[in-house]
């Protein structure tokens, strides 16, 4: 009796059977690997106490997982298509399970900033090998409904991260956050070797490992800049990254479009539907991960709700995906992606928009609605694009279109908490000093030191009042932590201006760049038949199977 899953999904002469349960496996491989941001972002106070970290050291635990993450996507998807997409999804669950088990074994920031990389690491195999499988598995009448599918999962992916790390928290230590990963990645392991096909591409030519590595390099270094400079300010180091990022572009570029069989044809970028799909990914995430930054600190902090609360209050979010993918999937077909897209990203702004709203008053219920609207646009706009995106590629390049797409998500959200984080972070210490001013001019004067450490972080703002409550009496307190929560809700909504009008631009163009109907069906075409000639006769009998 057969136990592993041994016939190539290339070899069979009609769709496989089982491809709803393996795209189950695909499902939830994906899912761990999109929470194990989420989870720590509601971790990270417990983590900071225990293993006495400072914040350069809580952020590159935070982001020490992003930046091989990103950096290594497009790489290691050029290698999944040639010698295993299964082997890739495999080999990185392995790493990414090893990987948490150190980080749960840590004991110093070094140790679990380390493990965090590497689970980076196993992340970087992982995910585009979950949209080059879908694809390969699913003939083009099903691959829509299945994106749609893995569109949403990756939505309740970051909307169930707090919910699963608060009910962790419960109980257990921050350590659980990485513990609970194992399991779920042994079973993915599990179910990749019995459910999911193999598949690689359909020819032997040489990776285009220089095109590869100067990926690593341009796309690492951005990320790096990213984080390092509104963060830590625009020293030496970010400084350098830029150089570098900049620099290993345009060698990129250059070189990919003198090989002959480069790791990403730079020229697809000239097509309309690609660009403007490729666009509309990053900027999307740019909003949601920002926004999301903000929303839970501003549910926990102002709030006061619980990490398990916390992610509760932002289910409503995963279930809107949901139903705006159901949306997307009459949508799309009827109006064509370019309406369905443009309707998302305004639906979006909207969203985003709803949210300058926000004031010391504001309870739950000012949050629900921008939550729900949030969650159908990205079940509307991310679907199509990502269909888009992966339409583009020919069959023996799924896992280039795979890591296209991821890499675009990341690069959105890196810049999404990195801009609206720093527009936050300025905003709130500029509130509460103004607040602290006006409080001085009323005769409640706050030592410079001490307002200081309180403009750092709305946390650290809550415990200041908390100390001078101890010092100076509960009214001082409770006086000082309404100024801080007051502070932080008005930088919540200026932020989310910034952010409304980011989105905003950024959906007139990707309008202005996604092509209509009769353009995308073009596109299309070319794209099978550059499928055809790359892989031979027996893909070219697939590809029309599945048109």
């Amino acid at each position: 009796m057969r136990v592993v899953m041994s016939t190539p999904v290339e070899k069979m002469d009609r769709p496989y059977g089982k491809r709803w349960a393996a795209l189950g496996v695909l499902c939830l491989s994906l899912l761990i690997i999109v929470m194990a941001n989420t989870t720590l972002t509601v971790a990270a106070p417990d983590m900071t106490l225990d293993l006495n970290l400072s914040s350069a050291d809580l952020q590159w635990v935070i982001d020490g997982y992003t930046v091989p993450y990103a950096a290594l996507m497009l790489l290691l998807g050029a290698i999944g298509d040639k010698y295993s997409r299964r082997g890739a999804l495999v080999l990185g669950l392995v790493v990414f399970g090893v990987a948490s088990v150190a980080g749960a074994l840590s004991d110093s920031s070094n140790a679990v900033i380390a493990s965090r990389a590497l689970m980076g690491i196993g992340a970087a195999f992982v995910m585009p090998a979950t949209l080059s499988l879908l694809a390969a598995t699913f003939p083009r009448a099903e691959r829509a409904k299945a994106i749609t599918i893995w569109t949403a999962t990756a939505g309740l992916g970051i909307a169930a991260g707090p919910l699963v790390a608060g009910a962790l928290l419960e109980k257990y230590s921050w350590n659980s956050s990485f513990l609970i990963n194992v399991p779920i990645a042994v079973l993915g392991i599990l179910g990749a070797l019995f459910l999911v096909p193999p598949s690689k591409a359909g020819h032997s030519d040489r990776l285009d490992y220089i095109g590869g590595l100067l990926s690593v390099i341009w796309v690492g270094s951005l990320i790096y800049m990213i984080i390092e400079g509104p963060h830590f300010g625009w020293g030496a180091a970010a400084i350098t990254a830029a150089v570098v990022a900049a620099v290993g572009l345009v060698c990129f570029v250059l070189w990919e479009l003198r090989h002959p069989r480069p790791v990403l044809d730079v020229r697809r970028f000239a097509r309309r539907a690609f660009a403007g799909s490729t666009l509309a990914v990053a900027l999307f995430f740019l909003a949601v991960f920002g926004a999301f930054y903000y929303l839970t600190q501003h549910l926990q902090f102002v709030l006061g709700y619980s990490p398990l609360d916390t992610g509760v209050r932002m289910l409503p979010l995963a279930g809107a995906v949901f139903v705006g993918g159901a949306l997307t999937a009459l949508l799309t077909p009827k109006f064509g992606m370019k309406v369905t897209v443009a309707l998302g990203m305004a639906v979006g702004t909207v969203a985003i928009a709803l949210l300058t709203r926000v004031d010391a008053h504001s309870t739950y219920g000012d949050f629900v609605i921008p939550l729900i609207v949030l969650g159908l646009a990205i079940g509307l706009s991310l679907s199509p694009c990502t269909n888009a995106i992966m339409g583009s590629f020919p069959e023996d390049q799924l896992g280039i279109g795979g890591a296209v797409n991821s890499t675009s998500i990341e690069l959105g959200g890196s810049l999404g908490i990195a801009v609206l984080g720093t527009v936050l972070a300025n905003t709130y210490s500029d509130n509460l000093a103004d607040a602290a001013a006006k409080s001085a001019a009323a005769g409640a004067q706050i030592p410079e030191k001490v307002l200081g450490v309180a403009q750092d972080s709305v946390g650290a703002g809550l415990a200041v009042a908390q100390q001078l409550g101890a010092k100076l009496g509960p009214q001082q307190g409770a006086s000082f932590a309404d100024a801080v929560r007051s502070a932080f809700s008005d930088s919540v909504a200026h932020t989310s201006v910034v952010g409304a009008v980011v989105l905003g631009i950024g959906t007139v163009i990707v309008a202005f760049l996604l092509p209509g109907r009769k353009r995308s069906a073009t596109d299309a075409a070319s794209t099978a038949a550059e499928g055809a000639k790359g892989t031979g006769p027996q893909s070219e009998g697939r590809e029309s199977e599945r048109v």
